[in-house]
């Protein structure tokens, strides 16, 4: 049975014409609303060539604007996804350890850093933090208050996706690394851990790409990313719409990349698993040999070995 059937029906003739109506009314109402949104642009004056141009002609759009902005957000962006993964490897460990001191305290934070937005973590830590002390400068602290946000909101969720990756594990494999004489840390660094990272990567890769896209909060707290670049752009050239629609299509772009390089690796990753898997060979539970003797099999225990007529 495939699993398929097992999750539902196959669907039938009349549901199979009922799904292709659906997609093809869903086809008709995205189009009509990009055919809305393209006639409001050009009521608007949106769509002239002189909104455009300057994307093509002039280059101090590119290196005055554009590029800035995407090196504000991806500044922003590797700062929090390294304190993002190094705070939810910890926290996900310590909501997984056997102290329940410790336990409950990593509870406690996880679950009160996923449940406050992240914009207002930005707000907070810039205007009631860094903005009113020396920890940080003026043009570092807008910085600043993106990553603590960001790192503090998808650290959070990356330590609950470590334990639920942990939690997924067979429970036969932490019992077989404590049957041999490993402590639980052993086993939850050499034997869980690995495992569960490596089956979380997908949904690890997604986060990365939520704190990409998260960074363009960072306009609320003065931060000079990808989209208050954009912003200055089309009130520099008057093509605030071009403007904001290319800093789209760049995101765009740029999670597709992320997106790509990380599915790579998660490739790379599955291939030496089974590479490693096939050079260790399969587990037998191989029986001693029948010797044949006389034409009859005869299975060459040590009862056999040692003769053992004893009439």
């Amino acid at each position: 049975m495939s699993g398929a059937s097992i999750l539902f029906d196959a669907p039938g003739p009349r549901a199979r014409r009922r799904h292709a109506i659906l997609a093809a009314l869903g086809l008709v109402v995205a189009v009509g609303i990009v055919v809305l949104v393209v006639l409001k642009m050009k009521d608007a004056d949106q769509l002239q060539g002189q909104m455009w141009k300057p994307f093509v002609t002039d280059r101090a759009v590119w290196r005055d604007y554009l590029l800035p902005g995407l090196i504000g957000t991806f500044k922003a962006a590797a700062i929090s996804i390294v304190f993002a993964a190094v705070f939810g490897l910890l926290f996900g460990v310590g909501r997984l350890s056997s102290i329940t001191p410790v336990r409950w305290v990593c509870g406690v934070v996880v679950e009160f850093f996923r449940a406050v937005p992240v914009l207002l973590m930005m707000i907070f830590a810039y205007f009631g933090i860094y903005a009113r002390s020396d920890i940080f400068s003026a043009e570092t602290a807008p910085l600043a208050a993106v990553v603590t946000g960001l790192t503090l909101y998808n650290g959070s969720v990356i330590a609950e996706l470590v334990r639920s990756g942990v939690f997924s594990l067979p429970k036969g494999q932490s019992e077989a690394g404590l049957s041999v004489g490993l402590t639980e840390s052993q086993v939850m660094r050499a034997i869980q851990l690995p495992q569960a990272l490596t089956a979380m990567l997908p949904a690890l890769i997604g986060q990365f790409v939520v704190v990409l896209k998260d960074s363009a909060l960072g306009y609320q707290v003065t931060y000079l990313e990808l989209l208050n670049w954009s912003k200055t752009l089309g009130s520099a050239f008057a093509n605030t719409i071009p403007a904001y629609l290319v800093a789209g299509v760049l995101f765009i772009l740029v999670n597709y990349l992320l997106t790509v390089i990380a599915s790579r690796v998660q490739q790379r990753l599955s291939r030496r698993g089974r590479a490693v898997m096939a050079a260790a060979g399969p587990v037998t539970g191989a029986v001693p040999e029948a010797s044949t003797m006389g034409g009859k099999g005869v299975v060459n225990t040590d009862a056999n070995a040692g003769g053992g007529t004893g009439h």
